[in-house]
């Protein structure tokens, strides 16, 4: 829980979340590692199971890939107001976690997103468009691998926790080298934590 919450820490967080909006090259997910350096490391709004826990559910969830972030909105405005027993100014605390933190991720990137993809469809034989395009491949890569280490290293040491480590690599791979769907993988893991694996 929160020791306190006043209202410049949610136009703090409104803020930090504008800001990640325009650096989420590769999606929302990508910008992750800052989001635990922010919400856990610096400002303790969080813990770590909470913030792992909001984006594992929202990846095993259908929908949209951002819906961790919603998550983790939640977290924060039900830690802001006191937790799960604090009542109804708990809650709608959580919901105004939710309405800024998606406001903050979706408004500024969305807004960018029109913007330059008509341009950039319009002016798509432009020697510029596709160099960018080609060189932003292997950006996304790696802000998807510092998502992932960010993810399994909260968990502990690799020598304490190897069945997580192995598991993380073997669907790394699987993921890279096979056109396994992302649902079998999922599902495969679930599978191994819930058989006690992990």
């Amino acid at each position: 829980m929160i020791a306190s919450f006043a209202g410049a820490d949610w136009w703090a967080l409104l803020a930090h979340f504008t800001s990640l909006s325009l650096l989420a090259i590769g999606g929302a997910i990508t910008t992750a590692p800052e989001m635990h350096s922010y919400l856990v490391n610096e400002k303790s709004w969080l813990t770590d199971s909470q913030f792992t826990s909001s984006i594992a559910l929202a990846q095993a969830a259908p929908g949209p890939n951002v819906l961790f972030i919603a998550l983790l909105g939640w977290n924060v405005g039900m830690n802001a107001g006191g937790g799960m027993g604090a009542g109804v100014t708990a809650w709608w605390m959580a919901l105004a976690g939710v309405g800024i933190a998606m406001i903050g991720i979706l408004l500024p990137s969305t807004t960018m997103t029109l913007v330059a993809a008509r341009w950039a469809q319009q002016n798509r034989e432009l020697r510029a468009v596709r160099a960018f395009k080609q060189g932003m491949a292997p950006i996304v890569i790696a802000l998807l691998i510092a998502t992932a280490w960010i993810m399994v290293a909260t968990q502990g040491s690799a020598v304490e926790n190897w069945r997580l480590w192995f598991l993380a690599t073997i669907g790394a791979l699987a993921a890279w080298r096979t056109r396994l769907h992302m649902l079998w993988l999922l599902g495969l893991g679930a599978v191994a934590g819930a058989s006690g694996l992990l």
